[in-house]
């Protein structure tokens, strides 16, 4: 702080140095001893104490035989937290300066003379000086209106005793506040905190929740191609039988088409004699290939419904259900399950396997022979 600057623009440098001498506390000129804070601040150390006994009441004093850790300080001017030591305020470096500067100041102002209208005077009485304080009333007043005045019959006490009692309740007031408004800072701290963590928590199971459900995507795509593939093998099965029944019966057919053109050629013989050297080995071929005609008709046929996939029918409903009832469940509800899971893990099995069986007879007949039907009926109940 500049105090050179400050003094020469007032035109009473001791009353601008002594506004530079208040603590901010007591709001009296400070005590010695005065002890500076980090943030450059000065304070009483009487009043410092205070208030860090206030916002720190589980802190030890330096009497005690417990050994603690200092708390937190807050300066009552910049609000600036300093953590102190151990020794709490007595850890505090002193001014030894500022100490300096109170005793030249109180020296020069005990040699020079009381200027006159320095103390507040009497409005009733101008020459009276104010030097006792009404209870009754409630305020400061002169002597004479005690002996002769309006405080007549009021009861009054000494100026200084009065002063120096409202001075102490106004400090305890100050202390109390200042340490009112750490607690406050404290509880702000500590929602800010709440804050901070409830989004790291809200993000972290958002994160677990996405990588759940990725995984069920997986699951299902995976599903769906296996699924999708096996009809696919399916298909291709069967178009390669019809394909081959296709074959068979086109060969049987050209060569009957080429039989029947032959023999039309024949018939359009004029001559007999070409006609009756050409007939004997129609003769042979016809009988052959009415007969080959008929068994063509015996070939391989495809069975009626040949073309159904309906083996391949899904139903997807109760696991469309299951994932519709998706939700967050409670921790209680999480242990019921488990004892219960435990308690009929064993039986589950078997139902499950027998499950198993059923769902893919219902949905695969082929998959499993039918005199095993029974038995796994038997472990479902």
């Amino acid at each position: 702080m500049d105090y050179k600057s400050s003094l020469i623009q007032d035109g009473n440098p001791m009353e601008n140095l002594e506004k530079q001498l208040i603590c901010p506390i007591c709001l009296e000129m400070f005590t010695k001893p005065v002890v500076i804070l980090p943030c450059q601040h000065n304070l009483c150390r009487k009043c410092a104490n205070d208030i860090f006994q206030a916002s720190n009441p589980y802190w030890t004093s330096r009497g005690s035989s417990v050994s603690m850790s200092g708390g937190r300080f807050r300066c009552p001017t910049c609000r600036h937290e300093v953590i102190m030591d151990r020794h709490g305020v007595y850890g505090l470096q002193r001014n030894l300066l500022v100490e300096n500067i109170i005793d030249i100041y109180k020296q020069e102002c005990s040699s020079r003379p009381l200027q006159k209208g320095s103390h507040p005077m009497c409005k009733e009485h101008e020459d009276e000086k104010i030097n006792i304080y009404c209870l009754t009333c409630e305020v400061p007043t002169c002597s004479m209106c005690k002996v002769f005045g309006v405080h007549k019959a009021c009861e009054v006490a000494p100026l200084q005793s009065v002063f120096q009692g409202q001075k102490t309740e106004l400090n305890n007031c100050i202390s109390m506040l200042v340490a009112g408004n750490d607690r406050v800072q404290t509880i702000i701290t500590q929602l800010e905190e709440s804050c901070r963590v409830t989004k790291e928590n809200s993000h972290q199971v958002k994160e677990e929740l996405s990588q759940k459900f990725d995984t069920l995507y997986a699951i299902l795509d995976e599903k769906k191609s296996e699924l999708l593939q096996r009809i696919t093998q399916e298909q291709e099965e069967k178009l390669s039988f019809i394909e081959a029944l296709i074959q068979q019966y086109q060969e049987q057919l050209d060569k009957s088409t080429k039989l029947v053109e032959t023999a039309i050629q024949s018939l359009d013989e004029p001559g007999g004699a070409t006609f009756l050297l050409i007939s004997p080995s129609l003769s042979l071929c016809l009988p052959n290939s009415i007969v080959e005609a008929s068994k063509g008709c015996q070939l391989g046929k495809t069975e009626q419904g040949f073309e159904n996939m309906d083996c391949f029918t899904l139903d997807l409903e109760y696991i469309a259900d299951a994932l519709r009832a998706i939700d967050f469940g409670t921790d209680e509800e999480e242990e019921e399950f488990i004892e219960e899971d435990q308690e009929e893990e064993e039986s589950t099995e078997g139902k499950e396997e027998g499950k198993k069986f059923i769902y893919l007879h219902c949905f695969i007949p082929s998959l499993i022979p039918q005199h095993k039907i029974p038995t796994m009926c038997k472990v479902l109940c």
